[in-house]
């Protein structure tokens, strides 16, 4: 009665196969695994921001104020402005 035979485990076993399939239980595998191993690199970091999370110092909005300025500036820019349509 206290514990389960290896019978017991492997007709749970089978039982499992057959209601989930062995490429869901496969996927599932890997991305627990993927879920430990993240889990892992978080706490080795220790707090450090990774550097993908920072903000890029890119423009958000390119302008053309400085080409009208220059005489010698390339001038095959041309500005639109989007509407939606109704």
């Amino acid at each position: 009665m206290g514990s389960f035979s290896i019978w017991h485990w492997l007709i749970v076993l089978l039982i499992v196969v057959m209601v989930f399939g062995t490429k869901k239980l496969r996927n599932m595998g890997g991305d627990l695994g993927g879920a430990v191993k993240g889990f892992k690199d978080g706490m080795k970091e220790g707090g450090q921001a990774p550097d993908a999370d920072k903000p890029a110092d890119t423009p958000s909005q390119v302008t053309n104020a400085n080409a009208a300025d220059k005489p010698n500036a390339d001038k095959s820019t041309i500005d639109v402005e989007a509407r939606h349509k109704s």
